[in-house]
């Protein structure tokens, strides 16, 4: 068994976990194109201010936000990635207006939807940002299209995001699992730190932007309110450092819809629901405040949706709140 200090390494996990699962065939590749795509991500983070790859390219996405430089460089470095594994039939990406149409060698080729780097107008602070992946199976025989990406949420085979803070941590959840992976930077390799993750049953924690508050409609105030007297606030604004410490000690994040933006914030097919499949592997759940966010039948690829996901029995009364419960 391949081991990286006694651990278990990535590429060992995924070879031995899906062996022979005739289901999920070329998923192993298309996770290990995410980690090695990870892996040279992290280190034009670490060097961007030495490398003068700070800042912004002066340009606006498709979200009307503006592109860092890292944005665009994270992208074509998963693309290329994950384009190079031989199983992705088609890649949707936060930064880029139109899906990018592979075709892998085989037939029932995986769909890949990704943040490349959120929380990226964090980079010049230093502050822990992330990617995110969301990984569905194309269906046989299907000629994909753009139209191919719009699946929703619970049609999900395996979704993972990638932290890169402290230590670099790669998160991968599969139908009842949901492991964590460090990166050793003497082996260059992942290893599993964090097997079979459940979200605990305390919940120590809320995370949400409290300077929004006025914009809120009146229960939805009322129910971040109950958050806060009951809970301590942590919030990086960063949505998988946040979404990450909740996962591994407890909590609830909330970016719920406000009276400017009534469709909410966060991209669903990028950012809700890969998080959403993580957190309900996990034991937890994940909400737009008024629906699970797995049953939403997307019909836009860079959609928006309100998002609320964590432990399960705060979710669910956050949620009865703001419904006016």
């Amino acid at each position: 068994m391949a081991v990286i200090g006694h651990r278990t390494t990535l590429q060992e996990f995924v070879t031995s976990d899906w062996e022979g699962n005739g289901q999920h065939d070329g998923l192993d590749a298309v996770i290990m194109a995410i980690a090695e795509g990870s892996i040279r991500v992290q280190r034009q983070v670490q060097q961007a201010s030495l490398a003068d790859a700070l800042g912004t390219t002066g340009e606006t996405n498709v979200q009307g936000e503006i592109v860092q430089r890292l944005d665009t460089a994270s992208s074509d470095i998963f693309v290329e990635t994950l384009s190079q594994s031989g199983h992705i039939a088609v890649i949707g990406c936060e930064e880029i207006e139109k899906p990018v149409i592979v075709e892998g060698l085989v037939a029932d080729g995986y769909i890949v939807l990704m943040d490349p780097l959120d929380g990226s107008s964090n980079i010049d602070v230093a502050v822990s940002i992330g990617s995110i992946f969301g990984i569905w199976q194309k269906k046989p025989g299907e000629t994909v299209n753009e139209d191919s990406l719009l699946r929703p949420g619970n049609e999900q085979v395996a979704a993972a995001y990638v932290v890169y803070g402290s230590s670099t941590v790669l998160v991968l959840a599969t139908k009842n699992n949901v492991c964590g992976f460090t990166l050793d930077s003497e082996s260059g390799g992942f290893a599993l730190t964090h097997p079979n993750i459940k979200i605990p049953a305390d919940c120590p924690y809320y995370s949400t932007n409290e300077g929004n508050n006025k914009v809120l409609d009146e229960p939805t105030q009322k129910a971040i309110t109950l958050l806060r007297d009951k809970y301590s606030q942590r919030y990086v604004g960063s949505l998988v450092a946040d979404f990450h410490r909740n996962l591994l000690k407890g909590g609830i994040f909330a970016y719920p819809a406000d009276q400017n933006r009534k469709e909410g914030r966060l991209r669903l097919m990028y950012e809700a629901n890969p998080l959403g499949y993580v957190a309900e592997q996990a034991g937890g759940a994940a909400s737009t405040g008024y629906e699970r966010i797995l049953d939403i039948i997307p019909q836009q690829l860079h959609q928006r949706t309100p998002l609320i996901l964590g432990n399960k029995d705060v979710v669910e009364q956050t949620v009865s709140v703001i419904k006016g419960g």
